[in-house]
């Protein structure tokens, strides 16, 4: 038998895992299948015969408990293994569809234990029972989530850097880190599918510190070539990330291995996360006791309080792209002179994001609006990329 963290290769008639056996993980059966047989004194009965999207080994995973049967390869088999966090984070998912495939199979399991045993099955709360196309969907979801884990711990993820611009220097001054993912037979996966894998669960927190080492390894080299002034990189922080107590003191740690200053580093905080004041509140202090920077990201999309605004520290706004690409409408060029008007009176510097010509760029610097972000300046680029493009004077007259 072939064991790695992501894949078990259990050859026909091989054992995967015996009666009693303390366990390790639960699997996600990938090919073949393998029969599973409970001792009852000296016969042993067989519970059923497993194939292809069937979850085994889970129960006593759960229950922290030896295994309860003997699982052994009717043919040669292909298992994807789930530790017990990610089995127990997607019972507490809040994704309806995953939370009701992981638990009918735990059911389905625990009735035939009763079954084989003369009890009658326990009463329980009626549990949903996914339809075949859901189940379908709940087992790629929980495939990806593996196969996103073993691109992590293969640093296959790819950073990208996309260059912000100091609009009166007309200089680069800084990045905001994008994060790529090419899935061995997938092809790209949408940053929209695989984040929002990854903020369901644990996953987040380290795909985060990830990317800001592999930033700063880039920051770093561009300082060791002379570069005249510090730039900074904006780093997109979840929900889950920020209640991580140890966040902080990480992000400054790795900020340190790369003799980067604190004040390189901007977290980026959607607008959604500003209706728990209480919680963004304690962040921007503890990031500004820091010396770090902390950005208000995607403003004008509807969440914002603006009674909050002038309590919570922010310093700096991003200018939701919507209203930068309507600049050409007198109404939306007022609401973006008011926005950056705003921003000036509350001491903050402004990004308009979304900037693809140089009407709207001109624009944006007669407002005074600090910074500008967009496919004019530059697409998400490669780090190399992203390095030799800082060394540039500016833009000049491309459009994109």
């Amino acid at each position: 038998m072939s064991v790695s963290s992501f894949r078990v290769d259990v050859p026909a008639g091989s054992v995967l895992f015996h009666q009693g056996d303390a366990p390790t993980s639960a699997f996600l059966l990938e090919s073949g299948s393998i029969e599973v047989t409970t001792a009852q004194g000296a016969r042993s009965r067989r519970l059923g015969v497993l194939g292809p999207g069937d979850l085994l080994g889970e129960m006593a995973v759960l229950d922290d408990s030896p295994r309860t049967a003997t699982a052994r390869a009717l043919s040669d088999c292909v298992l994807m293994p789930i530790d017990r966090k990610q089995f127990a984070e997607r019972l507490e998912s809040a994704d309806p569809v995953v939370r009701a495939l992981l638990l009918s199979q735990i059911s389905r399991y625990r009735s035939a234990l009763a079954q084989l045993s003369g009890q009658a099955e326990p009463a329980a709360a009626a549990l949903p029972t996914p339809r075949s196309g859901d189940a379908a969907i709940a087992l790629d979801k929980i495939r990806l989530e593996s196969h996103l884990r073993e691109a992590l711990d293969k640093g296959d993820l790819e950073v990208r850097l996309q260059p912000i611009l100091d609009i009166a220097r007309n200089r680069i001054a800084g990045f905001e880190a994008l994060t790529r993912w090419t899935h061995p037979e997938r092809g790209p996966v949408s940053p929209a599918e695989f984040i929002a894998l990854a903020e369901e669960t644990s996953l987040i927190v380290p795909v985060g510190d990830y990317v800001l080492d592999q930033v700063c390894g880039a920051l770093q080299q561009l300082q060791g070539q002379g570069e005249a002034e510090p730039l900074f990189v904006a780093l997109n922080v979840s929900g889950r990330q920020l209640g991580d107590a140890a966040l902080l003191d990480r992000f400054l740690a790795t900020l340190r291995a790369h003799g980067l200053q604190p004040a390189q580093l901007k977290i980026e905080i959607t607008e959604s996360l500003v209706l728990d004041y209480d919680q963004v509140a304690g962040i921007i202090a503890r990031c500004h006791a820091a010396g770090i920077k902390v950005a208000l990201d995607d403003f004008g999309t509807g969440y914002s309080n603006l009674g909050h605004l002038h309590r919570l520290e922010f310093d700096t706004l991003k200018m939701d792209q919507g209203f930068v690409r309507q600049m050409h409408d007198p109404r939306c060029l007022a609401i973006v002179r008011a926005v950056v008007a705003m921003a000036h009176s509350l001491g903050c510097n402004i990004v308009a994001e979304g900037v693809e010509t140089q009407a709207q760029l001109q624009a944006l610097g007669e407002l005074g609006c600090k910074y500008a972000q967009g496919y004019l300046i530059g697409r998400p680029l490669p780090l190399g990329e992203a390095v030799a493009l800082s060394r540039e004077s500016g833009i000049g007259n491309r459009e994109s």
